[in-house]
């Protein structure tokens, strides 16, 4: 029997629709969403992780640093994403109250992956239930504890997995192949920024402008903002 296309539209109408090959379609427009935001990328080295991000102004009258893309979400927790800046603002506050409370209960700093079970337990939650739509977002989250120098990636299907340097977003395929080429392991704090440099203006060409972009790291001292001109 053919499948009429007002019956195929059907199976993206609800999140708790399967279609008949298996897939959950809200899911992949979320995606959609992240890989149409403005890129964003996380580089561990040696002494901990850069994370940067691109703000994409494209007004003029725009003040760039009311556009915030990289947060801290603890003393050695940072996170930044791709996909839609709304989600992000309701996330990043949930994962900053669920840290504080991890500390008040515990007495104690929850560890980065604690934080990203969190986040992504959520995402994965809203693929559930009908009436709700999943977080069109995918954060890249750094952390130094216990466990080390981490940098997670969350998907909103509520996946995670742990990188040593990863680009989410619009222009991410590029630039994951770019740095799969150029990245080491143990890389100096210098190298790290050059690398993130490299690779925005790869990925921008002509629109590279050194002032959209936006960055931080989290080292064992604790997390900096980071200024990438040479």
């Amino acid at each position: 029997m053919q499948v009429l296309p007002n019956q195929a539209m059907g199976y993206d109408r609800a999140i708790t629709v399967f279609s008949p090959d298996g897939r959950i379609l809200q899911i992949e427009y979320a995606k959609k969403a992240v890989s149409a935001g403005a890129m964003t990328l996380g580089i561990v080295y040696k002494d901990g992780v850069l994370l940067a991000a691109d703000r994409r102004i494209v007004e003029k009258l725009l003040v760039a640093e009311s556009v915030k893309k990289v947060a801290q979400i603890d003393d050695h927790i940072i996170s930044t994403f791709a996909g839609y800046t709304s989600d992000a603002r309701v996330l990043v506050r949930k994962m900053r109250v669920f840290a504080q409370q991890h500390r008040l209960t515990y007495g104690e700093e929850t560890d980065g992956e604690g934080v990203v079970r969190y986040v992504s337990d959520m995402a994965q939650t809203y693929t559930q239930y009908s009436g709700i739509r999943p977080f069109g977002i995918s954060f890249l989250l750094a952390s130094i504890d216990k466990k080390g120098v981490n940098l997670f990636m969350t998907e909103p299907s509520g996946i995670y997995s742990q990188y040593y340097a990863k680009a989410i977003g619009l222009g991410s395929t590029e630039a994951n192949k770019a740095l799969e080429k150029k990245y080491r392991e143990n890389m100096k704090f210098e190298e790290a920024k050059k690398l993130a440099r490299e690779v925005f203006k790869e990925i921008l060409n002509e629109e590279f402008s050194i002032d959209r972009l936006e960055a931080m790291a989290v080292t064992k001292d604790g997390v900096q903002k980071v200024d990438l001109k040479e």
